[in-house]
């Protein structure tokens, strides 16, 4: 009995798939034997398609509903009824055919976003039952394979540039000049390549999003001491560094959690909602303790004395540029990213253009810009192939009140208590404006939304 167990601990040390923590599935040995077309097959067969799909999209960073609604369309083309129960990154359902029931448990070893993995399962699901149901499920399977295994769209470097150009754009939309948008593109790039690089070696989330926004505030700081040699800088351009950690915003869980709230799938939205708050504060309070290391203070930006106009017409610019590169940093390919940007241009600037010239509040002006990102995607998704998700959160990040939640920190760090709670109360009001708009949006131009069944 030893001898034998000895030999099947000794097989698996030599399996690759067993060696991580969280095991891999051998798909391939769910449709051992199967033949003929998918919907002819076992339930087990017909079930491991379905919970593949389930898995690989939640593993895109997509919300529990769009998930769900997926996988209950590739059940119903395969017969069998579906009842899923989807978290963050675990996903357990059982799959009906009438006679049996099966179930299974899948997790995944970590949450991501990758909008371009995203649009090739949205294809293949919305044409499932038109062309994959009546193909082999080993057949089915080798397409998953393919889609799982897509390669990203862009290199570390790359993905280093585009956060640099996000965080460039971003932080003069908060009220930087060119001195701080010059170190918040040094300091996110190098930050955000440096979060990718760590990401690629499979290093857990807080210390690769700590470790990525010490660099880029580090960075900043040297910037701009650099550039402090070759001309005069106003100490009041220090308060840039904000921005040159704005790139780990975490967008996708934020947004998705509220939607998933709001439609009462209160696990997956209460997990989402807690990594995100993760990302912000190991973020927030990595950035407060180089902070105090290197003497960086959050002060308000020097005036830039531009006109009304001119104003606008930047900020349109920024806006794109932020929401573009945002895009990029998902994985969206060129159409898709530019077309992200366009929307984010147009709802970001008419928001901020709504704050000054109307003197609206914040977040009524936050609400009016979700909805018109959102409204502008569902039109633009009936005529294209882009997931709703993947132009309205690139668009909605550019809004999040990064500069008030990194303010509140800072404050409570220094025991400005009242001064703190005040900002993040700012902050977060802001915040639940964001993702009610998107909800507004899908809710009267999306009719399978807006129901409850």
């Amino acid at each position: 009995m030893t001898n034998s167990i000895t030999q099947a601990a000794q097989r698996d040390s030599n399996n690759p798939a067993q060696l991580h923590h969280h095991m891999t599935v051998q798909w391939q040995k769910f449709i051992h034997g199967a033949s003929g077309p998918a919907r002819q097959s076992s339930l087990q067969v017909r079930a491991s398609i379905v919970g593949r799909t389930g898995i690989l999209l939640l593993s895109c960073g997509t919300g529990s509903w769009r998930v769900r609604d997926a996988m209950n369309i590739i059940a119903t083309s395969l017969g069998v009824t579906c009842a899923a129960d989807i978290g963050l990154t675990t996903l357990t359902f059982t799959c009906f055919d009438g006679v049996d029931s099966y179930t299974q448990n899948l997790a995944l070893a970590s949450t991501g976003v990758n909008t371009d993995k995203l649009t090739a399962l949205e294809h293949f699901v919305n044409h499932f039952a038109q062309l994959y149901a009546d193909q082999s499920a080993e057949s089915i399977h080798q397409t998953l394979d393919i889609i799982q295994h897509r390669s990203g769209n862009y290199s570390a470097p790359q993905v280093g540039l585009a956060a640099g150009i996000a965080c460039a754009g971003f932080i003069f939309l908060l009220g930087g000049g060119w001195i701080e948008m010059l170190g918040c593109f040094f300091g996110a790039t190098l930050g955000n390549y440096t979060r990718r690089k760590l990401i690629d070696h499979h290093i857990t989330t807080v210390v690769n999003t700590s470790l990525a926004v010490a660099v880029a505030c580090l960075t900043y700081f040297l910037v701009f001491h650099l550039l402090g040699l070759v001309v005069p800088i106003a100490q009041g351009h220090e308060a840039g560094y904000i921005g040159a950690m704005l790139f780990v915003i975490p967008g996708f869980p934020f947004i998705t959690s509220m939607l998933d709230i709001s439609k009462s799938d209160m696990r997956s939205g209460l997990e989402r909602l807690t990594f995100a708050l993760l990302v912000t504060l190991s973020a927030t309070l990595v950035g407060w303790l180089v902070a105090m290391l290197v003497q960086l203070k959050p002060a308000d930006f020097i005036p830039l004395g531009l006109t009304p106009l001119t104003l606008m017409g930047l900020r349109l610019l920024a806006s794109f540029a932020g929401v573009y590169g945002f895009s990029m940093m998902f994985n969206s390919r060129q159409k898709m990213s530019i077309t992200a940007g366009i929307i984010g241009a147009i709802a970001n600037t008419t928001r901020l253009e709504l704050v000054d010239l109307a003197q609206m509040p914040p977040a009524a002006a936050a609400f009016i810009g979700a909805l018109i990102a959102g409204l502008l995607a569902s039109i633009i998704n009936k005529k294209t192939s882009y997931p709703r998700i993947a132009l309205t959160v690139p668009a909605i990040v550019i809004m999040v009140p990064g500069l008030y939640i990194y303010r509140g920190i800072f404050n409570l760090g220094l025991n400005n208590i009242s001064v703190g709670a005040t900002w993040l109360i700012r902050a977060a009001i802001i915040m639940l404006f964001l993702p009610f708009g998107l909800f507004v949006a899908r809710f009267l131009l999306d009719k399978k939304w807006r129901h409850v069944d």
